[in-house]
């Protein structure tokens, strides 16, 4: 394990009365490249990726973390897919002198520049990041990167904290991104912060064996903390590539990562006695609200907020009972059906926000100083954990939200990015490629026609192999470069 250096930002300072209570959210923005053309990643080569998408992507998260406490933003953030940077060297050695120097300008004036000076060229992810979030007005962070400088890695964690950080430490873990792991000072109390971003591919017998290599290095730090403190006051947060009910949705998984070996449990009472210690949040939500992705037509739970016991008792830092919730704003960050309205980079400089919802929870101080009693609970949760839970496409007004391409106003481009993530209601001939996928023109430009379901699929395969015209709703979207219209359920196949 190793140390981790973190950079100050000047004037973060807080007070006693402003600490006694602060927000927590979590955030897998999609992969945030920064402006010098290196990436470990085709899609943010020089050739694919510019200036212009980092300010769009930056000017997303930016606005989605303003809406946090009223325009106050966020107090301590997790961030996950902050590029790994590849530049030799960061042209930032003082992130809050860089701040200042740059404070007559915002950053996608920075970004707007032609040529770009070297310095601004050199200026790593995480720093264009607090850039843009100072020019929300949302400042004062302490930032801690989980870059390990080894090149071996294309994204990582990092951490935003309002709160002085007292100490940091880096844990390389298995075929994924290193754990970053703070201890904050929070009003005088010991907060230990865990950041994490496991090895992917959730539903995957064969990388559950990463994962719980992932969850095993986590562990182990974890049980050195509450050895010395049974109730110590911890946050587990991050895209722990896991399902919150991970053994229950895959039955077939066998010993996992996030529920064996972490220990993460959905009984908010038992963690008072000394067999579970941590509580997962996603718990406290009803069984249909439990979503923040979406793969193939079904709710994900990918990143998560975990909770020791000390979060609970009337010592240091408290949770706030039910203040845990999924960031999801309709027209918004959340697009007409409901889902991610996620980053897309075509047409350039790109659109959308990211393929995960943030997660928020609110926390205090206490002033007890007594580890032998706990928090009064409102609604405590047992182990409810529920199975897959199905995208129900079917309440969609189509009618209501479907877009004719006949019908648009005369001039508009359907590529332009402004239709991106909208239902067109689309009657034309089908056809198919080589590789046997579906096609369709609107006007001149082709599309493809896809569905995750393979009977919608085989469907309208053999319609198009007979030259039939296809009657269809899809969402307008764009895959590795190509547009398409997906088309999400039985439904919307006339």
């Amino acid at each position: 394990m190793r140390k981790i250096i973190f950079l100050m930002v000047a004037a973060a300072s807080v007070s006693a009365a402003w600490a006694r209570s602060f927000s927590v959210v979590v955030y897998n923005v999609e992969n945030l490249f920064d402006a010098d053309g290196m990436a470990v990643y085709d899609d943010y080569q020089a050739s694919k990726y510019t200036a212009a998408h980092l300010a769009v992507k930056l000017t997303g998260i930016s606005k989605v973390l303003a809406k946090v406490d009223k325009g106050a933003g966020p107090d301590v953030i997790f961030f996950n897919e902050i590029e790994a940077d590849q530049t030799p060297a960061s042209t930032v050695t003082d992130a809050g002198k860089w701040l200042e120097k740059y404070a007559g300008k915002r950053f996608n004036e920075l970004l707007a520049e032609s040529p770009m000076t070297a310095e601004l060229t050199g200026v790593p992810s995480e720093i264009w990041l607090q850039k843009a979030l100072w020019d929300e007005g949302l400042r004062g962070y302490n930032v801690v990167s989980g870059d390990d400088r080894s090149g071996s890695i294309a994204v990582k964690c990092v951490l935003f904290s309002r709160f002085p950080v007292k100490k940091t430490r880096l844990h390389p873990i298995q075929n994924a991104r290193p754990i970053v792991e703070a201890e904050l000072d929070v009003n005088g109390q010991p907060l230990y912060v865990f950041n994490n971003h496991w090895k992917s591919g959730a539903g995957d017998v064969k990388t559950e064996a990463d994962r719980r290599a992932n969850a095993r290095t986590l562990r182990v730090r974890l049980d050195q903390i509450l050895a010395a403190d049974p109730n110590a006051d911890i946050i587990i947060g991050g895209d722990l590539n896991s399902q919150y009910n991970q053994k229950v949705r895959y039955r077939d998984m066998g010993e996992t990562g996030i529920n064996d070996i972490l220990g993460s449990q959905g009984n908010e009472l038992a963690i008072r006695g000394k067999e579970r210690d941590l509580y997962n949040l996603w718990f406290e939500l009803p069984s249909d609200a439990r979503g923040s992705d979406v793969f193939k037509g079904e709710w994900g739970t990918l990143v998560h907020l975990i909770l020791s016991r000390g979060l609970y008792d009337m010592r240091g830092v408290q949770y706030e009972d039910g203040s845990f919730a999924v960031m999801k704003i309709t027209g918004f960050n959340a697009d007409s059906v409901g889902l991610p309205n996620r980053w897309k980079p075509y047409p350039a400089p790109g659109s959308g926000f990211s393929d995960h919802f943030p997660l928020y929870a609110r926390f205090r101080t206490v002033d007890d100083n007594r580890t032998d009693r706990w928090m009064p609970l409102t609604k405590p949760t047992t182990d409810d954990s529920s199975s897959t839970l199905k995208i129900d496409y079917a309440p969609v007004d189509l009618f209501k939200h479907a877009l004719k391409p006949s019908e648009l106003p005369k001039g508009a481009d359907m590529r332009d990015g402004s239709y991106n993530g909208k239902i067109f209601y689309i009657s034309a001939k089908g056809y198919t490629n080589d590789k046997g996928h579906v096609k369709v023109k609107i006007g001149d430009l082709e599309y493809d026609v896809f569905s995750h379901q393979k009977e919608i699929r085989d469907l309208l395969r053999n319609d198009a192999k007979e030259g039939k015209t296809l009657h269809f709703y899809g969402e307008l979207g764009t895959f590795k470069g190509n547009w398409q219209f997906v088309v999400q359920g039985k439904e919307w196949v006339k």
